[in-house]
Parts: structure tokens; C-alpha cells; sequence
């Protein structure tokens, strides 16, 4: 029996991966408990795993700093999934119904299913978005109970290459993990750092990482677009290494002069940044690779807010991650959108409590991880580690399925919003949804062989009465009983 409960998220970023375990308070506040990072550079490209050996080290090392911290066992994690291939697209479904028939909840559920069974080449379906249903020519969110003839649903499918999503469940198979709960991390995010004023009247939020930029379009509460830039804080500072330097110096640059926008009038031509002892860089030429590269970034942002909320970003645009913080990022993307309204999201909207300095630090570097851990709802604490007890007397890891125990499999029109359906999840609820259907085709062989016997009894009864009211039957009978009476008069 675990003598605590926390929460424990894992978040897998390009440049490093975090875990972090935190526990949840009764007033909803989070207090975190343990943080630990792990470089991921070497297994993690564009926010894709494409070393599952070397990511499955990575992770079986941050659960064991943070059991060593926690001095107690993690039995499962929450894991946020993005990265370069994740993208959305728009997809109607369409039924047309008996005249005035009343819409039911079953009929939703089974145009939510037939578009959930949507094929895409390579790619699969993460998560579904409801944008709206078209009730014959009226458009309603909650289309129950209303007469039509013709019921459409337009979904937004958030979609990723079927490769990806399987090495990341490969990786916490090989560590021995269990997944409490996949997430689709722009997601977590978005509930994390936007408020309902900005998702109500429409926000693009974009965040700035080390490989990808994410962009996530929001309007009327709802998610309206969703893509991953294969551009991010990183191919500024390779841009920087251009200039004949080694990539840790060209970071430490970064951080130290670079500007998202500085005025021309506000630049000496004469002034240089030193690079090391003997060399330096002019710097209106750092400031031109600088500039150069982030605009190439805020124009494919801007590139993916689809054209008909371009004029309707009423909440902003809100930025947040790490390539946030570099200072006149507002600035630079009020002059190439044009739009005045905009904040950057330099820390979640719950109250967090700690006094780890990666979370006090407050940069937006820590924002979606902390989202995940917000998420969680489930205790991932398991016994406490006895370290003087013998290591052959120690509890074993609970097993994916023991986890699974604790919810029944979910099919996919069950599953909450922005929540990813792991590997061992979907292979139990296609065993359920199989042996539903094998149930079904039983119960119905069943009644159909009761039919069919009742069909021939029915037969059967019909011709003993066709054969006792026949004209040679009723002779039969009239002569027997003459036959009778004429015995008895006799007598």
C-alpha cells in the first residue's frame, strides 16, 4: 500500500527530457515535489523519438533520480506526446435520417466513431476536436434532441505518422514504464496557460521550443488548428555557429546579446560582440542572422492561423516556451502580424508551490510539463524504498496490465479530450470491442435459432391442424364414431 500520493509527468523534449512528480492539494493547488532532467539530444529529433534504446536509458534514469528523491517507487507516469509530424486536418461526416427524426445521443457517438475510422496513409488519429454539427441548415454544438433530416459532423483529426507513435510506446515498454495516461502535449499546454477569455474570443498560442514551434489556433472554446513547425530556438544558434564558432559558444551568445528586434537608428556599426579572447563578430551582422532566422519562424507561424481567424484573434497571440524569453519577442511579431495584442506565458495559470529553481524560475520553459502534471488525476506513487532491506525482498513494478486494472479499456469515442489512447489501452479495447461483437453475433445466432424453432413449431402446429380439419381426417373421425354408436345401441 503506497503511504503517499503524487503525480508523476514526463515530458520529451528535443533538447532535454523532464520528469517532474508533484502533488495536488485540496485548495488545487500543486506542490511539486521532484524534478529531474536528462539530456535528450542524442535520442530526440524535432520532438520525435528516433533512438528508442537510448530514450528508454533516458527515462529509466529520470524514474530512478526521482525515486531517489521521493524514496518511494513510481508505478506510472503521464507522458506528453508532440513533435514535427503531429498536424490537423478537417474532416465531415454526414448522415441523412428518416423526415423529422429526433437526434439521439447514440447517433453522435456513431458519427464520432465513423470518423475516428477515418484512414489516413502513415498516419494515425490521435485525438478527434468537434468543431460543430450542421443540423440540416443550422450549425449547433449539442445537437441531441433536435428534429432533422440530415445530421453532419465536422471534426478536426489531430493526426501523427503511425511510426512515431509507436516507437514512443516502444520506448516505455523497453523501460519497463507504465503509461498512466498519453496526452497530447499543445493541448495540456493551452489548458495551462490560456485563459477562457482568450479561448472564447479567439488566441493563437505558440510555443517557442529548441527544435519545433507549436502553434495552436483557439476560437469560441474551442481548438480550431494545430500544427508543429520544424523550426525552432536551435537554427538560430547553428545560424550564429555560422560564423565559425563551436554551437556552445554560439548558445552562450544567444542568450547573452541576442534581441528578437532592435531599431537600426539603435545599432553601432562600429560595436562588436566578442566571441572568444582573439575573435569577435560585428554587430550588425549578429543581429541581421538573429533577426533574419526568427523571422523565418514568426512568418511560418503566422502562416499556419488559417486565413478566416487571421482578423479574429480577439484574445492575442500568446507565446511561451523557451525561445520566448529573448527579449523584444512582442515586438517582432507585432510588426510582421500586426496584431497589438500580445503576451507572453511565462508560467501556468494554477498555483504551483516549490522551491526547486527550475520552477520558481519562471521562464516557460517548465509550462508543459507542469500542464501534464496538472493533468493527472491518478496516484502514481507506489511503496516506499526500504534501502536497507535486501534487494531480492523488493517489491516488483506493477505491470501495464495491473495499471490498466484500475479503468476499463475505453474505445475511442469514450476517451476524453486531448487524451492519446496508449498501445496496451487500444489492444484491450479492441479485445473488448471484439469479444462485444462476438457476443453480439452469439446472441444473435441464439435468437435467430429460437426464431427458427419457433418458426417450425409454429409449422408444424399449422400442419397438425391443416391435416385433423382435412375431409378425409373429419370422415375418418365420423366413421369412428358412428362406428361407436352403433356398438352401443347393440348393446
Amino acid at each position: 500500500m503506497a503511504s503517499k500520493e503524487f503525480i508523476v509527468a514526463i515530458e520529451l523534449g528535443s533538447s532535454k527530457m523532464t520528469g517532474i512528480a508533484g502533488k495536488k492539494n485540496l485548495d488545487g493547488s500543486i506542490q511539486v515535489l521532484a524534478c529531474v532532467k536528462e539530456d535528450s539530444s542524442q535520442c530526440i529529433r524535432k520532438g520525435v523519438v528516433y533512438n528508442i534504446d537510448k530514450t528508454a536509458q533516458c527515462l529509466t534514469s529520470i524514474i530512478s533520480r526521482l525515486e531517489k528523491q521521493l524514496k518511494t517507487t513510481i508505478t506510472q507516469v503521464y507522458v506528453g506526446v508532440g513533435g514535427q509530424s503531429i498536424r490537423s486536418v478537417r474532416n465531415l461526416i454526414s448522415k441523412d435520417l428518416p423526415n423529422e427524426t429526433l437526434v439521439t445521443q447514440e447517433m453522435v457517438i456513431e458519427l464520432m466513431d465513423d470518423n475516428r475510422n477515418m484512414k489516413y496513409p502513415d498516419q494515425e488519429i490521435l485525438d478527434a476536436a468537434v468543431q460543430e454539427y450542421k443540423v440540416d441548415s443550422q450549425y449547433q454544438l449539442d445537437p441531441v434532441g433536435i428534429q432533422c433530416n440530415r445530421i453532419e459532423g465536422n471534426f478536426l483529426n489531430i493526426l501523427q505518422r503511425r511510426a512515431f507513435n509507436k516507437n514512443l510506446n516502444k520506448c516505455f515498454e523497453t523501460a519497463n514504464i507504465n503509461i498512466a495516461e498519453l496526452y497530447l502535449a499543445p493541448l495540456a499546454l493551452a489548458d495551462s496557460v490560456l485563459t477562457e477569455a482568450e479561448k472564447r474570443s479567439g488566441c493563437a498560442l505558440v510555443d517557442m521550443g529548441a527544435d519545433t514551434t507549436t502553434v495552436s489556433v483557439y476560437s469560441k472554446n474551442v481548438l480550431r488548428h494545430l500544427a508543429v513547425i520544424p523550426l525552432g530556438a536551435n537554427n538560430i544558434t547553428k545560424d550564429i555557429a555560422s560564423l565559425q564558432m563551436e554551437e556552445s559558444d554560439a548558445e552562450k551568445m544567444k542568450l547573452k546579446y541576442a534581441c528578437a528586434y532592435t531599431e537600426n537608428s539603435d545599432i553601432d556599426n562600429n560595436m562588436k560582440y566578442s566571441i572568444d579572447s582573439d575573435r569577435q563578430v560585428e554587430v550588425r551582422k549578429f543581429i541581421e542572422i538573429v533577426e533574419g532566422r526568427l523571422e523565418e519562424i514568426i512568418a511560418n507561424v503566422w502562416c499556419q492561423v488559417p486565413e478566416e481567424y487571421c482578423d479574429k484573434l480577439l484574445g492575442g497571440i500568446i507565446l511561451t516556451g523557451g525561445g520566448a524569453n529573448m527579449p523584444g519577442i512582442e515586438k517582432a511579431f507585432q510588426n510582421y502580424t500586426h496584431i497589438d495584442k500580445i503576451r507572453v506565458a511565462k508560467f501556468v495559470i494554477q498555483t504551483i508551490t516549490s522551491n526547486i529553481a527550475d520552477i520558481t524560475a519562471h521562464n516557460g520553459m517548465m509550462n508543459t510539463v507542469l500542464g501534464l502534471l496538472a493533468k493527472g488525476d491518478i496516484n502514481c506513487a507506489g511503496n516506499e524504498i526500504n534501502y536497507n532491506a535486501d534487494l531480492f525482498n523488493q517489491q516488483p513494478r506493477v505491470t501495464a496490465a495491473e495499471t490498466l486494472e484500475q479503468r476499463r479499456a475505453r474505445q475511442a469515442s469514450e476517451t476524453p479530450a486531448g487524451v492519446v489512447r496508449t498501445a496496451e489501452e487500444i489492444r484491450r479495447a479492441e479485445e473488448e470491442a471484439q469479444r462485444k461483437k462476438e457476443e453480439e453475433e452469439r446472441k444473435k445466432e441464439e435468437e435467430e435459432r429460437l426464431k427458427r424453432e419457433q418458426e417450425e413449431a409454429e409449422a408444424r402446429e399449422r400442419e397438425r391442424i391443416r391435416q385433423e380439419n382435412s375431409p378425409l381426417r373429419k370422415m375418418g373421425r365420423w366413421l369412428k364414431d358412428f362406428g361407436k354408436k352403433m356398438v352401443e345401441e347393440e348393446e
